[in-house]
């Protein structure tokens, strides 16, 4: 990654409170709404439950994407796309999804921008997959304006711009010559599928998993103490969940009913596996705290990851209030380890 503790290249405070407030409201109103989709909150919950999804993907994961990129590209017109993502939040849980949804594509667009700016700053693999990432946003959130179901499309961005910032850690595990190649193909894989075929979305989930796993540079880190055990484990676990989530994709285009697992494994196994994983380091970047490590930090991950094996027990209620346990003891646990 290519964040900087330099004070100059993050907003300034207030800035920063506005996006920490939109993102940290967005993600609150999301998990209040799965928990009333599991059952589990009252119907006053009714509208954040409706909007659970797009919350997730657009106001919550692309905020803090955008957001880092933001501040990778230095420009603050860069800022533009975590604001108009944090507003669409506030857009679906005011009950205006089309507000949202151009929000959404504002947001895109102007992230598309950022990565073709950065893709020229340093042109490889890691830049160009960001791009792609981005414009699969912009082709979602496109297709929500439109009022239809892009929800392929719209996993495809937060999941490649994970995969594209693991290829470029990738360096460090002495990945064979041919292994971004293979990647490059699975990608292609992934955004035919997202657009066509419910069965090449999955095979190409499965296999993007099995990348990660086969090259990622946590293999090696895991066996080291404190805090890089720790993210390597989140690492790990993240795309084995993914993995998971590419079988109930493909078990779907033959009949079967998976779509809450192939939704959850990849939305909560994989995503919040790798922001857990990635947040001593990203958060300091963006924010300016500096945080502490204990072994405390394990326990939320532990959960976040127990739940899901709960949940597809078919425990969904009682699971998805751990999933919302895991959510909110990890924030008050980054909050403890402040410097």
């Amino acid at each position: 990654m290519d964040l900087g503790h330099d004070e100059r290249t993050r907003p300034p405070l207030h800035g920063r409170l506005t996006f920490a407030l939109l993102a940290g409201g967005s993600l609150a109103a999301a998990v209040a709404g799965g928990l009333w989709r599991a059952g589990a909150a009252p119907a006053a919950l009714q509208p954040a439950g409706l909007a659970h999804g797009p919350l997730m993907l657009s106001a919550v994961f692309g905020s803090v994407i955008a957001l880092e990129r933001a501040v990778a590209l230095k420009r603050s017109w860069a800022f533009a796309a975590p604001l108009a993502a944090g507003l669409g939040g506030v857009a679906l849980v005011a009950g205006w999804p089309l507000a949202a949804a151009l929000a959404g594509v504002a947001a895109a667009v102007v992230l598309l921008a950022v990565h073709l700016q950065l893709m020229q700053r340093r042109p490889s693999a890691h830049t160009r997959l960001l791009a792609v990432a981005a414009a699969a946003w912009l082709g979602a959130q496109a297709q929500f304006a439109l009022g239809v179901d892009a929800w392929r499309l719209g996993f495809a961005f937060p999941v490649l711009t994970v995969a594209a910032e693991r290829l470029e850690l990738t360096r460090l595990a002495r990945r064979p010559a041919w292994a971004p190649g293979l990647l490059a193909a699975i990608v292609a894989a992934l955004l035919a599928g997202a657009v066509a075929s419910v069965a090449l979305y999955g095979i190409a989930t499965l296999a993007l998993a099995a990348w990660l796993l086969a090259f990622d540079v946590a293999r090696h880190t895991v066996r080291a103490p404190g805090l890089p055990r720790f993210i390597a484990v989140g690492l790990l676990l993240g795309p084995a969940w993914l993995g998971v989530g590419g079988l109930a994709w493909l078990g779907m285009a033959f009949g079967c009913p998976g779509r809450d697992l192939a939704l959850h494994a990849v939305g909560i196994g994989f995503l919040f596996s790798m922001v857990m994983a990635h947040a001593p380091v990203i958060l300091p970047a963006l924010s300016g705290l500096r945080l502490g490590f204990s072994k405390a930090w394990c326990a939320p991950l532990l959960l976040l990851h127990a739940s899901l094996l709960w949940r597809f027990s078919g425990a969904l209620h009682d699971a998805a209030l751990a999933h919302a346990a895991a959510i909110a003891l990890f924030a008050i646990i980054v909050a403890a380890h402040r410097r």
